[in-house]
Order: structure tokens, then sequence, then C-alpha cells
């Protein structure tokens, strides 16, 4: 059986600071892209949302574009929350969910 050669991709990832690199900026990609889907789910606008999380419009637009790239818990579960969604910690068969209260 051959080895199927690896992609440009595959390779960088080998590299240890390219790999943590990648890895911040996906999660920062993630998070971005999340809120975005769920606000073009609900369509909901930024300042919509953000009065109702009680955060600064510029914030929000922020963390849709990517430019945010942190964020409290307990504002992205307040986020979260807003589309009908709720935050789980999950280990093996335990969960603990993350309600936070306003």
């Amino acid at each position: 059986m051959s080895k199927q050669p690896q992609s440009t991709f595959e390779k960088e990832l080998k590299d240890l600071s390219f790999k943590k690199e990648f890895d911040r900026e996906y999660k920062e990609f993630v998070l971005s892209e999340l809120l975005c889907a769920m606000m073009a789910e609900d369509k909901v606008s930024v300042r919509k949302l953000a009065k109702a999380v009680k955060l600064s419009p510029t914030i929000i637009q922020k963390l849709r574009s990517g430019e945010q790239t942190d964020m409290k818990i307990s504002n992205f579960a307040n986020i979260v929350r807003e589309f009908g969604y709720s935050l789980v910690l999950e280990k093996g068969k335990n969960r603990v969910y993350l309600n936070s209260s306003s």
C-alpha cells in the first residue's frame, strides 16, 4: 500500500509555530462565523442583539468581523442564550450547563 502525498497544509502543520498560530486564528474565525450564522439564521441586526445582551453595537460588530477576539464567558453565554442555545461543558458522562444570569 502506498502512502498518499501530504498536502502543503499538512506539511505546514508539522511546524509547531505555524500550528500554534493557526490554532489561535482558527478559534477566532470560528467565533466570528458562529456569531454571523446565528444572527443570519434568526435575522437579528447588530443593534438589536447589542440591546438584548446589553453590549455596545461596536463590540458586536467587532466580534462579527473577527476584530475582537476575546470576551467574557458571561457575555458569550448571554449571546448564545439570546439565540436559544446553551453552553455546556462536557467531560465523559458529566455535563455542566453554563447559564449566566443578567
